[in-house]
C-alpha cells in the first residue's frame, strides 16, 4: 500500500518500500533531529490526516521543520482494502501539505483492535541553536495562544455525533464544526513563532488549554496567571460542548500552540502578518501558582485527568 505515498525528501536516504525494515535520514553538521510519537485512538474518521497532522505539530513546538513519518497501521480482521487504501491517501495528503516524506512503517491485521489504529513517529530537523522546549518559559513573560481552542475535539465529536447534533443544531452549524479538522495544523505557528522570539511552546491537546498550561508551568517550574476571556474559542464549541455538558477548556485542543515569549506582542504581530490568529491570555510568574481568572473567581489548574473527548466517545 506504499502507492499512494508520493513525498520524496532529499533528508531520507531510505525510505519506505516492500520488504525494507528501516529508515535512514541524514541532516546537517549544525542541525539535530527531533522525534515524536503518538497513537490515533480516539476515532477512526479522517485517521490518515490526524496521524499526520498531530505529529507534525509536535515537532513544530520543538521550532523543528517536519522531515517526515514512520506508521504502525494495526487493522481489525473485518477490514476492507478500501479502507487501508482511503488511510493511506489521506496520509499521503496531508504529507504533501506538510511536505514531509513516509520514512518507513507496518501495516497488520489483527483482532488486538476492534477500529483501525495508527501509530506515528514523527522526525523533524532544526539547528541545535534553535531548538525550543516546553520547559524554556521564565517569569514575566507573555503566554500566547493560536486560533482557537477546542477545533481538534470539536470537529471529531461533531463528526462522530453527527445525526445526533443534527437533531439540535442546523445543519450549516455541525458541517462548520467538523470542518475545524482543516485547521488543526501548528507547523505554521510554531515555525513563525520560533522566529519571532518564543522561548517556550506547547501543542495543546489531550488535556486542552488548562492541561497544556499545567505542563509548560510544571516543565519550566513557573507560575502563570490566564484570563479565561482572553481564552480564543468558537461558538460551535462553546455550544457542542455545553450540549454535551464537557468542559471546552479541558477538551483535546490540537490547532492551537501554546507559547511563552518576552514580548508576546511580537508573536502575535508575526502571526497576524501570516493570516494566523493570536492571542496574549496571561502572564508567567516566579511563584508555583498556576490559576486562571474568570467571574472574579480563581481557579487553580491541577496536572491534566482524562481528556473531556472521552466522556462524549467514550
Amino acid at each position: 500500500m506504499i502507492r499512494p505515498l508520493t513525498v520524496k525528501r532529499n533528508e531520507v536516504i531510505l525510505g519506505s518500500g516492500v520488504g525494507e525494515d528501516c529508515g535512514a535520514v541524514v541532516c546537517g553538521p549544525d542541525e539535530v533531529l527531533v522525534m515524536s510519537t503518538d497513537p490515533i485512538t480516539g476515532t477512526a474518521i479522517d485517521i490518515g490526516h490526524l496521524a499526520c497532522d498531530i505529529t507534525a505539530n509536535d515537532l513544530a513546538s520543538a521550532g523543528a521543520e517536519p522531515v517526515g513519518v514512520l506508521l504502525t497501521v494495526m487493522l481489525p480482521p473485518q477490514t476492507t482494502e478500501d479502507t487501508l487504501q482511503e488511510i493511506m491517501k489521506e496520509i499521503n495528503v496531508s504529507c504533501e501539505r506538510l511536505h514531509m516524506a513516509v520514512i518507513g512503517g507496518h501495516t497488520e491485521v489483527t483482532d488486538a483492535v476492534t477500529r483501525p489504529v495508527v501509530s506515528v513517529t514523527g522526525v523533524g530537523k532544526v539547528r541545535r541553536d534553535s531548538m525550543i522546549e516546553t520547559s524554556g518559559a521564565k517569569p514575566d513573560m507573555d503566554l500566547v495562544v493560536t486560533k482557537y481552542i477546542g477545533l481538534e475535539g470539536t470537529s471529531i465529536i461533531a463528526a462522530e455525533k453527527k445525526e445526533e447534533l443534527l437533531q439540535k443544531f442546523p445543519e450549516e452549524f455541525v458541517e462548520n464544526a467538523i470542518s475545524f479538522k482543516n485547521m488543526i495544523s501548528v507547523v505554521q505557528d510554531g515555525l513563525i513563532a520560533a522566529g519571532a522570539g518564543a522561548v517556550a511552546m506547547h501543542d495543546v491537546t489531550e488535556g486542552g488549554i488548562f492541561g497544556a498550561l499545567w505542563e509548560m508551568g510544571e516543565a519550566s517550574g513557573v507560575g502563570l496567571s490566564v484570563d479565561i476571556e482572553r481564552i480564543p474559542i468558537r461558538q460551535e464549541t462553546v455550544e457542542i460542548c455545553d450540549y454535551f455538558d464537557i468542559d471546552p477548556y479541558c477538551l483535546i485542543s490540537s490547532g492551537s500552540m501554546l507559547i511563552a515569549a518576552e514580548r508576546g506582542d511580537r508573536i502575535v504581530d508575526a502571526l497576524e502578518e501570516k493570516g494566523i490568529s493570536a492571542s496574549i491570555i496571561g502572564r508567567t510568574n516566579d511563584t508555583r501558582d498556576r490559576v486562571v481568572h474568570y467571574d472574579g473567581q480563581t481557579r487553580f489548574l491541577e496536572p491534566p485527568a482524562a481528556d473531556e473527548f472521552h466522556k462524549v466517545l467514550g
